[in-house]
């Protein structure tokens, strides 16, 4: 009887992810698809250990060359974990005028390249002034563990309760890279003057590359909505997540100047008459409410780009063609197991982490929340 038991579980499994998969963007249902994502799921290839509990909307992940993990939390704390065991003393707590409103507070975080020999760190905050809410990029130094000397980098981007964007990631090419959001806006996004609705690319100085396709502009590409996440792959293909309005959330394949239409198109819904670019891939009808993604360069899941779903409350692995150009496949992992997640990071170790977002209004928290989770390969 219990080798009988087991097999009905097994088979109610496999019969949840084949109805899982199969209602996945309409372009990849493909057998072949459904079987590699039925499998993954069956034999998950990674165990998941929890790092750290009991914090508050941890945003942002980057762990320094000698091992120390710093995260932000929303409400304002920059935080480190040290030989795996996390401080109870912030690096930093940031006061006024730093507000924490909505969707808004302590939000993307990059440790410089040489940060083991200047300490910089770059940080994204909400703060409000005059009545107003914006967002800033500063730069930071940190000293055993204590971080100090504040220097505003980017300045006055327009904020609010909600679509702040907020993912900072330091290129390939050794710049800045910032995501904002259209602060509620939606015609800021089409608005090439404007710091909302864009992915900017700033030098770590604060200055503007002599090379951003827009002169003496921050402005990299426009037309997104709340874009939280970026990414590149091992060809230096960059990748950005994007909240859709209602569904078609996207990832797209981020190039110079490039608009990708909001708020005059969502999802891969083109008009003729503009030249917007569509998205990699787009949840159709569902929502997923991406976040942080991640290129894995090793491991089980080597050459996929993974993507921390809020609503949709998974991780989602696409695997692309060679170039990095296509999605061919995708697989909805972890869905909900750990609730909505945030941000998605591979450590040098081949180690990737995970946030959860349970405690940020939206989500119903589970015991310990919010967590920060690492997924070891099973060796």
């Amino acid at each position: 009887m219990p080798a009988i038991k087991e097999g009905k579980t097994k088979q109610a499994m496999i019969d949840r992810s084949f109805a899982i998969l199969s209602r996945a963007n309409v372009r990849y249902r493909n057998k072949d698809f459904i079987r590699a994502g039925i499998h993954a799921y069956q034999i998950f290839p990674y165990q998941v250990e929890i790092v750290a509990d009991n914090l508050y909307i941890p945003w942002a992940i980057d762990i320094s060359r000698d091992g120390r993990l710093y995260f932000t939390e929303r409400s304002g704390n920059l935080r480190v974990i040290e030989n795996g065991i996390l401080n109870p003393e912030p690096v930093y707590t940031f006061g006024y005028p730093f507000t924490s409103i909505g969707e808004g507070g302590l939000m993307g975080l990059a440790l410089d390249r040489e940060f083991l020999s200047n300490g910089f760190v770059y940080l994204m905050y909400t703060f409000e002034e005059n009545g107003t809410v914006y967002n800033r990029v500063v730069r930071m130094h940190i000293e055993d563990n204590t971080a100090s000397e504040e220097v505003i980098l980017l300045d006055r981007i327009p904020g609010g309760s909600i679509h702040n964007g907020g993912r900072i990631k330091i290129g390939p090419d050794g710049y800045l890279y910032i995501t904002t959001g259209d602060a509620g806006m939606r015609g800021l996004a089409q608005d090439v003057n404007s710091l909302a609705g864009k992915i900017l690319r700033i030098e770590t100085d604060g200055s503007i590359p002599p090379d951003n396709p827009f002169p003496g502009s921050p402005v990299y590409s426009l037309g997104l909505r709340n874009p939280q996440g970026l990414a590149w792959n091992e060809r230096k293909v960059l990748y950005a997540s994007d909240h859709g309005e209602t569904a078609r959330d996207e990832i797209n394949i981020i190039q110079p100047g490039g608009n990708y239409g909001w708020p005059v198109v969502i999802g891969d819904v083109g008009m003729p008459e503009y030249s917007f670019l569509r998205p990699l891939i787009q949840s159709g009808d569902e929502t997923w409410a991406p976040a942080g993604v991640a290129f894995v360069t090793g491991g089980p899941w080597m050459g996929r780009l993974l993507v921390s779903a809020l609503r949709g409350m998974e991780l989602l692995a696409i695997t692309l063609n060679e170039e990095g150009t296509e999605a061919v496949n995708l697989e909805r992992l972890l869905q909900g197991q750990y609730g909505r997640l945030r941000e998605a990071y591979q450590a040098a170790d081949g180690s990737l982490y995970l946030t959860t977002s349970n405690l940020d209004g939206r989500g119903q928290p589970n015991p310990g929340d919010d967590k920060i989770l690492r997924l070891v390969p099973r060796s």
